[in-house]
């Protein structure tokens, strides 16, 4: 059977939300794992992290946080969009990890307003690409959608449809 991962940071249980529901759909072809990023240094406050996010910088992650995905066939990496790019977690995972050549992924965001989604998911996209990634696929859930999780499934199936 093939082996995906989907990794993601979720500060208010936002993108853990559509991990969890993509994870729900890939479970009928892929043996899944489902790993949250842990940070140990992300600021308590929403304009600390914005700040960081606007800025650029990364977040220190936990060692346990997997960032060679050789071993898998599929690869979806999920964030939250912060002052129009990914949250410093993710960011630090992007650019550390390793084994995504070749490889499908799935990028995928959730996002209050709107502003700046576009921006986030290019952003990842170039540098999974830069890595020789294979295929992309991006999609996002914006917040007030999350409450019907019909909408949330049909924008996880569509972006399975793409790979």
């Amino acid at each position: 059977m093939k082996k995906a991962i989907i990794t993601f940071y979720s500060y208010t249980g936002n993108t853990k939300l559509v991990a969890e529901s993509l994870k729900e759909e890939l479970g009928q072809g892929y043996q899944t794992d489902l790993m949250q990023i842990d940070t140990l240094d992300e600021s308590p406050t929403f304009i600390g992290q914005a700040v960081r996010a606007f800025l650029k910088k990364e977040a220190k992650i936990s060692k346990e946080t997997v960032s060679d995905f050789s071993p898998y066939d599929l690869i979806a990496i999920g964030t939250p969009v912060w002052a129009f790019g990914p949250a410093p977690a993710v960011r630090t995972l992007l650019n550390g990890c390793t084994g995504i050549q070749d490889k499908k992924i799935i990028l995928f965001s959730t996002y209050g307003s709107g502003t700046g989604k576009n921006k986030c998911m290019r952003e990842m996209e170039t540098i999974v690409k830069d890595k020789g990634a294979a295929q992309t696929v991006l999609f996002g859930v914006q917040q007030f959608e999350l409450k019907n999780k019909e909408k949330v499934i049909n924008s996880v199936k569509t972006a399975i449809s793409k790979i």
